[in-house]
């Protein structure tokens, strides 16, 4: 007698909504290192100091990391 097949693998569970903000406060948080990096090289590369527009978009490196601590605390509460 031979044994049965293995049954197969659990589907993997849908995306839950929330995922998306991970995905947002990971690119927030991105995009601000990418500007601080930026604004350390302009005056390395060139003559000229960094724009204000440089200063205002390495603001978004902090609202990443506090969306994603809301995003952390928000999830971890849900799976309770």
């Amino acid at each position: 007698m031979t044994n049965p097949p293995a049954p197969p693998p659990p589907s993997p569970s849908p995306r839950r909504g929330g995922d998306r903000l991970l995905y947002l406060a990971l690119g927030l948080f991105a995009i601000g290192l990418l500007a601080i990096v930026a604004i350390f090289l302009t005056p390395i590369l060139s003559d000229s100091s960094p724009g204000l527009w440089l200063y205002l978009t390495a603001m978004l490196a902090p609202l990443g990391f506090l969306i994603g601590i809301g995003y952390a605390l928000w999830s971890g509460r849900r799976s309770r």
